[in-house]
Formats: C-alpha cells, sequence, structure tokens
C-alpha cells in the first residue's frame, strides 16, 4: 500500500512471492471447468530476423467472455459459492462489483454460472459493447460516476449497507488476482524459454499476480508494463513511490483506465516486480489494433493493442529475445472498429 515504507514494500512482495505458487495452481484446478487454456503462437509478423526476436501471442482475447477477466472471476466467485454452500439461504451472500467493462462481463458468467446474486457498476466511460454484453449474460448493472473509482467506491458502498453482499475489485483482491495469475502458468508451461512478457495494465491486478509467480518460477523473466500515455496512473504512482490521484483522458484502451485504489496492494507488486514500463499514445494505439486486424487477422481490444504498440516502439532494446505479447481483450465496439479502419485508410 502506499504508506509503506520501501522496506515494508519489499517484505510484503516477498510474502506474496512465497505463497503465489501454491495459491495460483489452485486457482488452475478450480477454474479448469469454466475457462479456456488460450492459445500461444508465435507470431510471424512480429517476429524480426532483424533483431533475432521470437515473438509469441497470449490470446486471451480469445478466453471465454472475450477476456482475461474470466479468470479471476471464476476463481473468486467459485470460493463465494463453496461459503454459500455452508450457509443457510437467507445468509447467502450476494455480490457487488465494479468494471470498466470486461470484469463485469466475467463477473456476470460466472454469477449465473454458479448461481450467485449480485449487481455490476460501471462508468459512464465504458464501452457500449461491453455494456451491452453484461446484460445479454444476465448481469443486473447500474451506471455510476465517471471513472473506475467512482464505480468501485459504490459498489463497496452498497455492500456495506446490504450488510450480506461481497465486494469483488476487478484488480485489488487478492483470489481475483491469482486467477488472473494462472495466465502466467500456462505461458511457462508452453513457452519455459520466455525472456519477456509485456503486460498492459490498469489497476495492476493482471500485471502483479503474473508477474509474482513467473519470477517466483524463473526469476530472470523481464516484466513490461504498458500503459497508454491518456491513462498511466500505475506508471507514475510507482515513479513516485506513492498511489497517486490522477486525471485520465479518453483512450482507446478502455479497459486499462482510470485510477488506482488508495490501498491497491497491487501498487506494491508492481514497484517490485515489474521491470520497466512503456507508455503508447493513443495513434499508436490505433496502429497497432489495425495491424492485429490486417496482418494477424485477429480482433483485439486496445488494452491488447498497447502491448503490440510498445513492444514495436521498443522492440531494439529486446534483440534475440522470446518474447510474449499479452493479448488481454478483443472486446470492440463496431463504431470503434470503424473508426480505427476508416482513420488508416485515410
Amino acid at each position: 500500500m502506499s504508506g509503506l515504507t520501501v522496506e515494508e514494500r519489499k517484505a510484503l512482495a516477498k510474502k506474496y512471492l512465497e505463497t503465489s505458487v501454491v495459491d495460483v495452481q489452485k486457482a488452475r484446478d478450480r477454474i479448469r471447468p469454466h475457462v479456456h487454456k488460450t492459445a500461444l503462437y508465435r507470431s510471424l509478423w512480429l517476429s524480426d530476423e532483424s533483431t533475432e526476436s521470437n515473438v509469441y501471442l497470449k490470446m486471451e482475447s480469445e478466453q471465454i467472455t472475450g477476456s482475461f477477466k474470466a479468470r479471476g472471476a471464476f476463481n473468486k466467485i467459485c470460493i463465494v459459492k463453496e461459503t454459500n454452500d455452508s450457509l443457510s439461504e437467507e445468509n447467502q451472500y450476494s455480490i457487488t462489483t465494479a468494471s470498466s467493462g470486461n470484469h463485469g462481463l466475467a463477473c456476470a458468467l460466472a454469477m449465473k454460472t454458479l448461481g450467485v446474486q449480485g449487481k455490476i457498476f460501471v462508468p459512464e466511460c465504458a464501452a457500449q459493447a461491453k455494456m451491452d454484453a453484461i446484460r445479454k449474460y444476465g448481469g443486473k448493472l447500474e451506471i455510476y460516476g465517471d471513472d473506475c473509482v467512482k464505480a468501485e467506491a459504490r459498489a463497496k458502498q452498497i455492500a456495506q449497507e446490504t450488510g450480506r453482499a461481497m465486494y469483488i475489485s476487478p484488480y485489488n483482491d487478492m483470489q481475483v488476482v491469482h486467477g488472473q495469475s494462472t495466465i502466467g502458468l500456462e505461458i511457462l508451461e508452453d513457452l519455459p524459454g520466455v525472456d519477456s512478457v509485456f503486460i498492459c495494465t490498469g489497476g495492476g491486478g493482471l500485471i502483479s499476480g503474473i508477474a509474482t509467480y513467473m519470477k517466483a518460477m524463473k526469476p530472470s523473466v523481464k516484466v513490461v508494463g504498458c500503459q497508454p500515455l491518456n491513462s498511466c496512473v500505475m506508471y507514475e504512482s510507482c515513479k513516485a513511490g506513492k498511489i497517486l490521484d490522477l486525471p485520465s483522458l479518453p483512450t482507446l484502451s478502455d479497459g486499462s483506465a482510470g485510477g488506482v485504489d488508495p490501498d491497491a496492494f497491487t501498487f506494491d507488486l508492481c514497484c517490485e516486480y515489474v521491470d520497466k514500463w512503456i507508455l503508447v499514445s493513443e495513434d499508436e494505439i490505433s496502429q497497432a489494433m489495425y495491424f492485429m486486424l490486417h496482418k494477424e487477422h485477429k480482433l483485439v481490444e486496445g488494452a491488447a493493442a498497447v502491448c503490440v504498440a510498445a513492444y514495436t516502439k521498443e522492440k531494439e532494446n529486446h534483440r534475440g529475445e522470446t518474447i510474449v505479447l499479452l493479448m488481454c481483450g478483443g472486446n470492440v465496439g463496431v463504431d470503434v472498429l470503424q473508426d480505427i479502419i476508416q482513420n488508416r485508410h485515410q
């Protein structure tokens, strides 16, 4: 947390590192019936003979619900269901959560699949395609606030007022993070020679878990945090050594947009285990989305394209490496897609 000293932060990160391997392996077993083990394939277009690099794409954009968020949602809500199964009906927990879209969609499916009740809060800036999908999965949706932090605060407030509701953070929840960390487990199983992993970052629930697990299993792995210039709160916070309350501008990477909880444990893990950060512009994200569609024939959302843009920008600094770019999601609105295609043809 941002109030910790450097020594306290290192101690917390080390403690999480020591316990993460077992917890992540348990999470993999727990969510196995509900999510896919996604493809990891070598990109002919991104692998570069001039830099002797081999670039692989981890296709969480083809995960159930269209993003990596299904892993954390199912891990957490499976645990809630296990608790509920031991309680009488009137004492069972419901769920509140908040999301820029993908976490809400994943929770909607997990709640429906597992028979757990709940409500999902999204900020006004959430992509329309994602809100429509949450409703399609039967999620009870409430729009609140102009960013993720305000939506999260409202979801927490409702949980406290209800008494028997449990708030599930999109990133500041250890069991959610353990679910997301199973991506790192799969990468090391399928590509043990990996040198660097590029991961788009918002609140840090994805990168902190993967970084911690992979560093525990293979300390030499370099973890690269990628953020849009328009919303790079985690980068600025790590640079400052404390969680900052900064405004975010609109970004194609809506899945990573917004601030960071003042008590987010992911901040400490990012400070300790993310090796470097790369920031990219909106034009670079747009180019990367178009590249993925035109060359790879893969539809990825802005947050996934952030990694492609970041690698393209920094590839000379990763010569001779085996690299994984995490395609974290593929939920793109038709209007966004049309704009990107039209802009590239002008």
